[in-house]
Order: C-alpha cells, then sequence, then structure tokens
C-alpha cells in the first residue's frame, strides 16, 4: 500500500519519522478522520466529504500556528490519486496528519515546519452498529477551550478521550459521556452527542466545548430539511440523559442507539418501550445512507 508523506506517495512502510519528531513528543499536531465506502455492485469508491473535512484541517491549522502550502481542492485530489494507487475494495478509512517535522526539543508553535502525511486502512464500523452500545458518564470532564481546544481536532487533545474511554471499557461499558465542569453534556470520547425529547433533536452548542462534527451537522441538515425535525441546539444536563422521552434502566446502564457508520458516531438517547425516538433514528439512518 501507499502513504503520501512529506509531498510525495511512498511505499507505506517507507513513510517513518525520527523518534526526535517534534510533534511526536508534544502531541503538537492536528488530524482528521476521512471515510470512503466501497459499492461491489459498481466497483467503486466513494469519497465521504473530503473537502469539508479538508477545510477543517486548514482551519484547525491555524490553531497551532500552522500554515500548509496546500489548498482544500489539491488535498482532495492528492486523497483521491492515493486511494487509485491503494486500488482498495472495501470501505477505507483515511487519516491526514498536520505535524512539525523538526528534530527540536522545545513544546511551543513557532518557529518550525508544518509537514502533512495521509494514509488508508480498512475498516467497517467504529463500534458495532446492529445493537445499541452500553455507556457510561466519565468522571473525567472535557478538556476545555482554554486549555485546548475541542473544536479541533489536536493530537495531545485525545489524551483527555483516552482516560474516558479507558474507564469505560474497565467498567463494563462500551462509550463514555463526557461533562464539561459545570455539569452540561459535552461529546463522547470520540462522538458528538444528540437527544430525543417530546420527537425533537436536541444537540449540545459548540460553545459546550465540543468537536465541530461534520457529520453533526449533516445530521442537523437531515433532520431539519428531509424530515422535518426540529434540531435545538443548546446545553444539556446530565440528567436529561436519564429522563430523554423515558426513563433508562440504569442499573444495566444506559443505552445508545449510534446512526450512521461515519467517525462522528451520533449517540440518540432511547428506551425499548418508546416508538417516537425509534422512528426518528430509523428515518435518519436510511436518509443518511442514501446521503453517503
Amino acid at each position: 500500500m501507499y502513504a503520501y508523506f512529506e509531498g510525495k506517495f511512498v511505499k507505506e512502510e517507507d513513510a517513518k519519522i525520527s523518534i526526535k519528531t517534534n510533534s511526536f513528543h508534544y502531541g503538537t499536531a492536528v488530524f482528521e478522520g476521512i471515510r470512503a465506502y466501497y459499492n461491489k455492485e459498481e466497483d467503486q469508491l466513494y469519497l465521504l466529504f473530503a473537502k469539508e473535512h479538508y477545510e477543517r484541517l486548514i482551519k484547525n491549522c491555524k490553531i497551532l500556528n500552522m500554515k500548509l502550502n496546500l489548498s482544500v481542492d489539491k488535498l482532495v485530489d492528492i486523497t483521491l490519486e492515493l486511494l487509485r494507487k491503494c486500488n482498495w475494495k472495501q470501505d477505507v478509512y483515511i487519516r491526514p496528519i498536520v505535524y512539525f517535522k523538526d528534530l527540536a526539543i522545545s513544546p511551543k508553535l513557532i518557529g518550525y515546519t508544518p509537514e502533512i502525511a495521509i494514509y488508508t486502512i480498512p475498516l467497517g464500523d467504529y463500534i458495532d452498529t446492529s445493537n445499541g452500545i452500553k455507556c457510561i458518564v466519565s468522571s473525567y470532564f472535557r478538556i476545555n477551550d482554554n486549555m485546548i481546544p475541542a473544536r479541533a481536532k489536536v493530537c495531545g487533545a485525545y489524551v483527555n478521550s483516552a482516560f474516558a474511554k479507558t474507564e469505560a471499557l474497565m467498567r463494563g461499558a462500551d462509550e463514555a459521556i463526557m461533562l464539561n465542569p459545570d455539569g452540561t453534556v459535552a461529546e463522547g470520547s470520540a462522538e458528538n452527542i444528540f437527544i430525543v425529547r417530546n420527537e425533537n433533536l436536541i444537540t449540545p452548542p459548540l460553545s459546550a466545548n465540543i468537536l465541530e462534527g461534520i457529520t453533526r451537522q449533516a445530521i442537523i441538515k437531515i433532520a431539519q430539511e428531509d424530515l422535518n425535525i426540529k434540531v435545538f441546539e443548546r446545553d444539556i444536563l446530565r440528567s436529561e440523559l436519564y429522563v430523554s422521552d423515558e426513563k433508562l434502566n440504569l442499573e444495566i446502564g444506559e443505552y445508545i442507539l449510534q446512526v450512521g457508520k461515519k467517525r462522528s458516531i451520533f449517540f440518540f438517547i432511547q428506551n425499548s418501550k418508546s416508538k417516537h425516538p425509534i422512528n426518528i433514528i430509523k428515518h435518519l439512518r436510511s436518509i443518511l445512507y442514501i446521503h453517503s
């Protein structure tokens, strides 16, 4: 397989950084997670939201004082060419990452040279979508904008996610829901969150220390324009996770239904006896797959 590494296509095994690389030590890198879906009948790989992902990548680079000399369109073209070279015949995950390539020791964001690498791996569902998954409310708070901006996919920030995810797994759950220090809901360890109340969708606002999710925005658009469902971006209190439409059985944990196969997995709190949320989710799933 091939990778795009520091300005050229190379064999994947040749795409290597030094152990002295600055960003390797300090987590000063930003990345994206892009999906491409293989259609067996058409023998075609379909790239999803690539332009939007690279637009976000460029914006996130600004947060770390990085400037790439590549346009969004050029990055999309590079990705398409990489997929052609790899010739995948299955669903694929694309990981672009921008880092400081300098072999230097000092945690700063000036005086260094940013570089980009892109690689691909086969990847199915991030989490099993056939059943609801078990979540806990994490004891770890979400980082806030004055620490490491959660709106950006900064590599070092994912230590926060790793603590929450590990805690969930060690407690027998599949995922963690993270709160802000004021008790409001932020997001999962690597997912945006929605809840269903009174046949409306509610999701934390961008000011709630969440990733500016691309699939999150797609869900909002599909719900409003295709399904005529009202969507509210507002603070969600922890207790609302338990009273969404119907009370959850907290003895066996909160069960969450995933919508879609994207990196931004959307959690909809639901109860097996509640008809309306399930109908909303089914509609969203069917339309989301069509849009894929």
